[in-house]
């Protein structure tokens, strides 16, 4: 099976295909393979995987973490749909402050790949929505930031009026004054 690897409006942000068997019983895809990432130019070492399960309108993010612990992410809708979205947070990129927005859904079967220096969050479209990614780095307390989801300068559009959201993202403050991503660290 190949996948297929999408560059996007940031162009490290890739938007990858990977195709399905079907049949009555089904279907098939294989959600990763190493060697095709790295023939694509992902050389990312996926240390963690993480799942989350939520309701309609529930929205996540904006997440980051910071140098040594920041993590590139591969997201995928396991069941349901979500609008994914990612921000360029390096300062001296030429897509600083941009933001990315896809569809992932468990019939598309998209995912994202997000590497560090991007902020990243998704809302909830489906009645409920289960979504898996794969992190380069594994849950660092101490080194996670957080971008507020209508900041806006960013002016992101959510396909949603009142999102559904935890105290602490409530609280993150605005891209401008969020704790900047190190400029060494550029990918």
């Amino acid at each position: 099976m190949e996948f297929k690897f999408t560059p996007t409006s940031l162009p490290e942000v890739l938007l990858i295909e990977t195709p399905k068997i079907s049949d009555e019983r089904g279907y098939f895809m294989e959600s990763y393979k190493q060697s095709q990432f790295i023939a694509s130019g992902i050389k990312a070492d996926f240390v963690q995987d993480n799942f989350s399960f939520s309701q309609k309108g529930v929205l996540r993010g904006l997440h980051y973490q910071l140098p040594p612990h920041a993590q590139g992410k591969l997201v995928r809708a396991i069941t349901g749909r979500i609008w994914d979205v990612a921000v360029d947070i390096r300062k001296s990129s030429p897509t600083f402050g941009k933001w990315l927005g896809v569809e992932l859904s468990e019939d598309n079967g998209l995912a994202l790949y997000i590497p560090p220096g991007f902020a990243h969050g998704f809302v909830v479209l489906s009645e409920s929505a289960g979504v898996l990614y794969k992190t380069t780095a594994e849950y660092h307390p101490s080194s996670e930031r957080g971008i507020v989801w209508n900041d806006p300068k960013l002016n992101i559009v959510w396909p949603v009026q009142t999102p559904v959201l935890s105290d602490k993202d409530k609280k993150y403050p605005v891209l401008e004054k969020a704790e900047a991503y190190p400029e060494s660290n550029r990918i």
